[in-house]
């Protein structure tokens, strides 16, 4: 028995925010003093290093349990299922439920209940829960759903990553800029057919690295200082990831007894353009290897770091052909992997 998936489906919002939004931004450095170079120099040294120029945010009335709903319709349509099947609902994501201009995150009742009552699913067996596990969060709900049908406890199972980060940024810190909404979702079912999940690969490193990424409070000191936003040391997160990153991809890789050249795409974390393409280049140095073209798809130019949604995301527009010049052919091996607050990482070796 394999683990396939069978349906897709993805929600990218319509609002579109690009980078000369943040022109009139009052970017601070932590201690509240205002930085040396003006906001379009600042801008422009960003677009340079994450590549991004421009990401999408929901609608005021829109959570990010919306967003997952809209996914979740999309790959239970694109599995051809019927939803009183599933026997899993995994929702990950990192902050609930935050409404527009509200201070509060709601994860009351779980995202994951929302999303099956939002479904109108009946059956009580249909069990859904949230998974807290930063930005690698949809790759390690995908691992569960895999551990699930594999010992014979469920056949059918719904994986989702959706958050909307707009909602907790502070718009003082250059930072904001990175993060952005979006939601993808997956069908996995148990199958007889070739391919599917061959290995998988997940690490938690807390002992020095717990709080590169932490929740405190906005960098102007005359805002409110308990209300907190996504904060993050992106320089020790930046070289944590080259260190470790690669690594963890090359246990996956060696697990599953496939080579590194039978390696035909990799779906990162779009977190961050120029440190994607450093992980992958050190990736494939451990093998002495060069990196080939076109092997890691990328949208997070128009579509920003949207955490856990990024993977799915991004995995859900290849296979539907939205992303040019990138395609996956039936039995191709292909590599999903992130990084991110906790600091988690992991990795997943799939057949196509």
């Amino acid at each position: 028995m394999n683990v396939k998936i069978t349906g897709t489906g993805c929600y990218i919002p319509s609002e579109v925010e690009t980078n000369e939004n943040f022109y009139q931004h009052q970017f601070l450095n932590d201690d509240g003093s205002p930085f040396k170079q003006n906001t379009n120099v600042i801008i422009k040294k960003f677009k340079a290093i994450t590549g991004i120029g421009e990401r999408r945010y929901a609608k005021n009335h829109h959570n990010a349990s919306d967003l997952a709903f809209f996914a979740a319709e999309k790959a239970i349509a694109d599995a051809k299922i019927n939803p009183e099947e599933l026997d899993y609902i995994i929702f990950a994501h990192n902050f609930g439920d935050v409404k527009h201009n509200a201070i509060q995150s709601d994860i009351l009742p779980s995202l994951a209940s929302r999303v099956k009552h939002s479904l109108r699913i009946k059956n009580p067996k249909c069990v859904a829960y949230d998974i807290l596990f930063g930005c690698p969060g949809w790759v390690e709900g995908m691992i569960q759903a895999n551990a699930f049908i594999k010992a014979g406890i469920a056949k059918k199972c719904l994986v989702i990553g959706a958050e909307t980060l707009s909602r907790v940024v502070d718009k003082h810190d250059r930072d904001s800029m990175i993060y952005s909404d979006g939601a993808g979702a997956t069908i996995l079912e148990a199958t007889n057919n070739d391919g599917g999940i061959i290995a998988h690969e997940t690490a938690t490193f807390a002992y020095d690295e717990a709080y590169y990424l932490f929740f405190g409070k906005s960098n102007n000191q005359e805002l409110c200082k308990d209300t907190r936003y996504i904060k993050m040391y992106g320089r020790k997160i930046y070289e944590f990831a080259l260190t470790n990153v690669p690594l963890a991809m090359k246990a996956c890789l060696d697990k599953s007894g496939k080579t590194i050249k039978e390696l035909k795409k990799i779906f990162i974390h779009q977190a961050n353009e120029k440190m994607d393409e450093a992980i992958i280049h050190r990736f494939y140095q451990l093998y002495d290897q060069k990196v080939p073209e076109g092997i890691m798809p990328m949208n997070i130019h128009k579509l920003g770091n949207s955490s856990v949604a990024t993977v799915p995301t991004l995995f859900d527009m290849v296979t539907k052909g939205k992303v040019e010049n990138q395609e996956i052919q039936k039995g191709d091996i292909i590599m999903f992997a992130s990084v991110g607050a906790g600091m988690n990482i992991n990795a997943v070796i799939y057949q196509y």
